[in-house]
């Protein structure tokens, strides 16, 4: 019961049974993370003589806390089935994780955009993981607490702008899937995701 109230302060309370039962079948070492700008949450597989481990970022909104939780066990049954064998977010990986969603949709956790988004984005075999842009926008809008940032994407072409650790960029044209913009502080070149928080450089 414990394990249950800890992950219902991450994700929707109905859901925490669930997913405490999977951590306890699979024998699975599941940490709640500090924030990491590079990923939502991490699978690893057995190795060196540790089980299965899973860490998801505690800073995310309960109903990405909980599609983050069920994208990382999809990773841990198609290891548990196929070892690496296949590729990480393939075929196998995508049937597993529309399967381990069932439960969460039987019992209405998510808001109607997200579930509608989670079945688009099933239903799309070119999107590659859980960075799926119009999955990844129907779960920011109920982030909270983050009215003084901006997503990449809703600023115009040219615009200074920066990021957390306070490096300085100009945003420019879109090339495929992500921004090419150049660091104001070593002229390098970055590519960032469209819905990358960012903060708005005045130009006062």
């Amino acid at each position: 019961m414990e394990k249950v109230k800890v992950l219902a302060q991450y994700m929707p309370a109905e859901a925490a049974p669930l997913i405490a039962k999977w951590i306890d079948y699979f024998q699975c070492e599941f940490k709640i993370s500090k924030t990491r700008s590079t990923k939502l949450g991490d699978y690893r597989h057995p190795y060196g003589g540790k089980g299965h481990r899973i860490s998801v970022n505690f800073n995310l909104n309960h109903y990405a806390f909980l599609v983050t939780t069920v994208h990382e066990f999809a990773h841990l049954i198609t290891w548990n089935d196929f070892k690496n064998k296949v590729k990480p977010h393939g075929a196998e990986w995508k049937k597993n994780f529309q399967r381990m969603m069932v439960p969460f949709f039987d019992l209405n956790i998510f808001p109607h955009d997200i579930h509608k988004a989670i079945d688009n984005y099933m239903s799309n075999p070119a999107a590659s993981s859980c960075s799926d842009l119009h999955l990844s926008r129907a779960l920011k809008k109920y982030d909270t607490d983050k009215a003084d940032t901006l997503h990449l994407e809703q600023l115009p072409i040219h615009t200074t702008f920066k990021i957390k650790d306070g490096r300085r960029f100009t945003k420019g044209e879109r090339i495929r899937k992500r921004y090419r913009c150049v660091c104001l502080d070593d002229k390098r070149i970055y590519l960032f995701n469209p819905l990358a928080e960012v903060y708005l450089v005045s130009s006062t």
